[in-house]
C-alpha cells in the first residue's frame, strides 16, 4: 500500500534536547489524522518538520515514497507540495483576499490562477470575500480564507497547526465539521496538531496521542476514549476517575459497586488490586440501586449535566446524566455501573 505519508522514527532537538523522540506514523490517501497533546510534547515540531520548516536528527519522512526529510537531506518546503495553515494563519496583510489565495499559485498562466481561485473560494464560501483585506475579515473568515489558500495549490498533503485555536467554541465547532466535510469531499489528505481533544475528535479519522516526544497511542477516536492505552490516555482524553477493584479472573473485577465483568481479559493474579477507569457515562442513575451516592457539584451541559457524586465511603465518582434527571446538591442519588470497556491499569508504587 502506497501512504501519503509515512513518518519513520523521527528524532528532533530544540537547544540541545530531544523534543521528538523515535516517533512514527503513517497517513493512507484521503485520511483526516491528527496530533494531539498537551503544550510542549512535540506535536508542531512534527509538524514542521514535515512541512521541511525543521530538519530531523535521526529518521526519515517521506511523502509518497519520496524522501523529504532524513539526517542528511532536507527538501525545501516549496518543493514538498504541501499546503500549511498556521495557528495566526500568516496572511499577507497588505494583499486581498483574493490575491492571498493567489499566492501560491505562481507557476501557472494568470487565467489558470483566476479560476483556481475563484473556485477554490467558491468551494470554501468565501467568494464574497476577495476583495477585502486580512483586518476586515473575522477570525473565522481569516481561517477560511488561509484554508482556501493552502488548498488553491492541490498539495499533496494540508498540515494545520492549531487552526482554530483563536475562534469561539460555536464558530470552532462549526467550522471543525463543516472542515471534514470539505476535505472528505475532495479526498484531501490532512494532518491536524491540537491540544484540544474535540478539535480532534471532529475531525480525525485517527488521532495520535503524543507525550514526551512520543506517540502513545495512535487509534481512533472512539478507542481512544473507550480503550486507552496507558495511564496518560486515559487522564488526557474524556473525563473519568479511577476507581480501587480487585481481580477475581482475567475478566472480572470486584468493586464496591459490586462484581465488574468486561470485554478483555487481563494477566494479573486473582486477589491483586487494580485501579478501573470508569467514565462518567458508565455510571447509571437507578432508583432502585442499594447504591445511594450526594450530589457535591453539577455542571450544566444543556442535554446533559455532570454530577460529581460522593459515595458513601467517602469516594468521589463523575457521572454524565440526561439534564432532565435534575437533581439538586446535596440529594441522594441511587446508581449502578454499566461498563462496557473494562479498562484497568496497575496500581502506581505510591498506592494511586
Amino acid at each position: 500500500m502506497s501512504y501519503v505519508l509515512e513518518v519513520d522514527a523521527i528524532s528532533c532537538r530544540h537547544g540541545g534536547v530531544n523534543v521528538v523522540d523515535g516517533l512514527s506514523f503513517f497517513v493512507s490517501p484521503g485520511d483526516l489524522a491528527c496530533l494531539l497533546g498537551p503544550s510542549g510534547c512535540g506535536k508542531t515540531t512534527v509538524l514542521r518538520a514535515i512541512a521541511g520548516f525543521h530538519t530531523v536528527d535521526s529518521g526519515s519522512i517521506r511523502i509518497y515514497d519520496q524522501l523529504v526529510s532524513s539526517q542528511n537531506r532536507t527538501v525545501a518546503p516549496e518543493r514538498r507540495q504541501v499546503g500549511m495553515v498556521f495557528q495566526d494563519y500568516a496572511l499577507f496583510p497588505h494583499m486581498t483576499s483574493g490575491e492571498n489565495v493567489a499566492a501560491g499559485l505562481r507557476e501557472i498562466s494568470a487565467t489558470q490562477r483566476a479560476d483556481v481561485v475563484n473556485e477554490t473560494m467558491h468551494l470554501i464560501g468565501i467568494e464574497n470575500l476577495k476583495q477585502r483585506y486580512p483586518h476586515e475579515l473575522s477570525g473565522g473568515q481569516q481561517q477560511r480564507v488561509a484554508l482556501a489558500r493552502a488548498l488553491a495549490p492541490n498539495p499533496h498533503l494540508l498540515l494545520m497547526d492549531e487552526p482554530f485555536s483563536s475562534l469561539d467554541l460555536e464558530l470552532r465547532e462549526r467550522i471543525g465539521y463543516e472542515l471534514r466535510d470539505l476535505l472528505k469531499q475532495r479526498g484531501t489528505t490532512c494532518i491536524l496538531v491540537t491540544h484540544d481533544q474535540f478539535d480532534a475528535f471532529a475531525l480525525g479519522d485517527r488521532v495520535g496521542v503524543m507525550h514526551d516526544g512520543k506517540i502513545v497511542q495512535w487509534d481512533t477516536p472512539y478507542n481512544l476514549y473507550h480503550e486507552p492505552a496507558t495511564r496518560f490516555v486515559a487522564d488526557f482524553i474524556g473525563e473519568g476517575v479511577l476507581l480501587l477493584a480487585t481481580v477475581l479472573t482475567p475478566d472480572s473485577m470486584q468493586t464496591e459497586f459490586g462484581l465488574i465483568r468486561g470485554n478483555r481479559a487481563y494477566d494479573w493474579e486473582a486477589g491483586t488490586t487494580v485501579d478501573l477507569l470508569i467514565r462518567p457515562d458508565d455510571v447509571v442513575a437507578d432508583p432502585h440501586s442499594e447504591i445511594k451516592a450526594e450530589v457535591i457539584r453539577r455542571a450544566f451541559k444543556g442535554a446533559e449535566i455532570m454530577y460529581t457524586l460522593r459515595l458513601s465511603t467517602g469516594g468521589v465518582i463523575l457521572s454524565l446524566l440526561p439534564s432532565h434527571t435534575d437533581y439538586d446538591v446535596g440529594a441522594q442519588v441511587g446508581i449502578r455501573l454499566q461498563v462496557d470497556h473494562m479498562v484497568a491499569f496497575a496500581r502506581e508504587a505510591d498506592g494511586r
